[in-house]
């Protein structure tokens, strides 16, 4: 019996087993190329203060005027306490309300903001306005060995982030709110 009562504690406070966030992906689809898209990039360069990277179309699609490999969206990856700065900005915006389907099974989740003036940046101009997607990947400690190139091995499926082990790290971390449905449906 004593066992189980400090098998069960540690489990509670094992580092191993604390979820962190791995990276933040933040996003603007702007659907064609040229001076849009160049606008955009310069919205993500200063808001992470990182070079963006350019994503192209996977297909032509003739009724979006879309061609492929045609450069149609800039994206860029944040790590570390940045991540987590810019993350509080756009949940803020969000009023920290999040809905289930935000959450993949994985554990990850992302949301998207229609302006990005909201997160505090300011307007010009000549810039624009631009919506963009915040994506989120958990971790815990350890997932490097699915990674690493020598003595490589696998997460084992109780160490994965789950889809309620991201629901309850956001609930208890950031005091948030997971609806169920969208805003204004009852």
């Amino acid at each position: 019996m004593a066992e189980t009562q400090t098998k069960g504690k540690s489990k509670r406070s094992n580092a191993m087993r604390e979820i962190f966030i791995a990276k933040l992906v933040i996003n603007i689809e702007v659907g064609e190329s040229g001076d849009r898209l160049t606008r955009a990039a310069k919205v993500v360069e200063a808001l992470t203060g990182q070079t963006p990277v350019y994503s192209k179309a996977r297909l032509t699609i003739r009724s979006f005027s879309v061609r492929r490999n045609e450069k149609i969206a800039v994206h860029a990856t944040v790590r570390g306490q940045k991540a987590e700065e810019l993350w509080e900005r756009g949940l803020k915006v969000k009023e920290f309300e999040l809905r289930k389907g935000n959450f993949s099974i994985t554990g990850n989740f992302g949301f998207g903001i229609n302006e990005h003036i909201d997160l505090g940046i300011k307007y010009d101009p000549n810039t624009g306005i631009y919506g963009m997607d915040f994506f989120v990947v958990l971790q815990r400690r350890g997932y490097r060995v699915a990674h690493k190139k020598r003595k490589f091995g696998r997460v084992g499926v109780s160490h994965r982030v789950t889809r309620k082990d991201a629901i309850g790290w956001f609930k208890k971390k950031y005091d948030g709110l997971v609806l169920d449905k969208k805003k204004g449906q009852e």
